[in-house]
């Protein structure tokens, strides 16, 4: 992402703020501001952080609550905590342990994690891992491979001290598609895959599947079909 050559730091701590830029390693450390565009090697933050601009980065780590007023790129990310992008996402691996919003779509080879979710747009991955807390959207989702799973509801949440609102535990999408999908508590018009397996807890408008399907009892699934014979 970023050529050989060495880049000066960026670090603050407390309440502060600084311009965008390019970067080696960026450390938030508090209450941050950064207006304009950061295109960064390593970047970390702790606490509330608003970035006022792109953020480019190839490793992301972030605790806390981050705002960003326009698009996110990085090859791996590791968020906990609160995440919200008016702009599109794409990325590599990220793993997510709290709440994400993406106001665009959402391209990530790798996804994973727990909490919930709300792409407003595409939300397109190679491999997904999702256990749900609360609710989570997303218009459209295409994957090659999908898992969503419902958290034990007698388990107390300890994402971000229990502040993610509580909605029906549940996944909600207009379209799914891809070429393995498990799926528990989640509501769409259409799913469409070559093996697919309805857990429990879902509401499906149409399902079509290519190989095998299977449909637990306690899921409603309207019309069924198979195609590709």
């Amino acid at each position: 992402m970023l050529i050989d050559k060495q880049l000066p730091d960026l670090q603050m701590a407390g309440v502060s703020g600084a311009a965008g830029g390019t970067y080696n390693n960026v450390n938030l450390d508090g209450v941050s501001r950064v207006n304009g565009p950061v295109l960064a090697r390593n970047f970390k933050g702790n606490g509330v952080i608003q970035m006022n601009g792109n953020l480019s980065a190839e490793e992301m780590d972030v605790n806390g609550k981050l705002k960003i007023n326009g698009s996110l790129e990085s090859v791996r990310m590791q968020l906990d905590g609160m995440v919200t992008i008016d702009g599109p996402l794409r990325g590599e691996n990220c793993i997510l342990n709290g709440m994400i919003r993406v106001t665009g779509s959402c391209e990530l080879e790798r996804f994973e994690g727990e909490g919930s979710f709300t792409v407003i747009g595409l939300l397109s991955a190679g491999y997904m891992d999702f256990t749900l807390e609360g609710q989570s959207k997303a218009d459209e989702i295409g994957v090659e491979s999908l898992i969503v799973r419902q958290r034990d509801s007698h388990l107390v949440s300890k994402l971000l001290g229990g502040l993610i609102p509580r909605f029906r535990t549940e996944l909600l999408a207009k379209v799914i598609e891809g070429d393995y999908l498990e799926l528990e508590n989640t509501t769409a018009d259409i799913v469409r895959g070559d093996k697919v397996i309805i857990g429990i807890g879902c509401r499906i408008g149409r399902l079509e599947y290519r190989s095998e399907l299977k449909v637990h009892p306690g899921s409603s699934v309207g019309k069924v079909e198979k195609y590709g014979e």
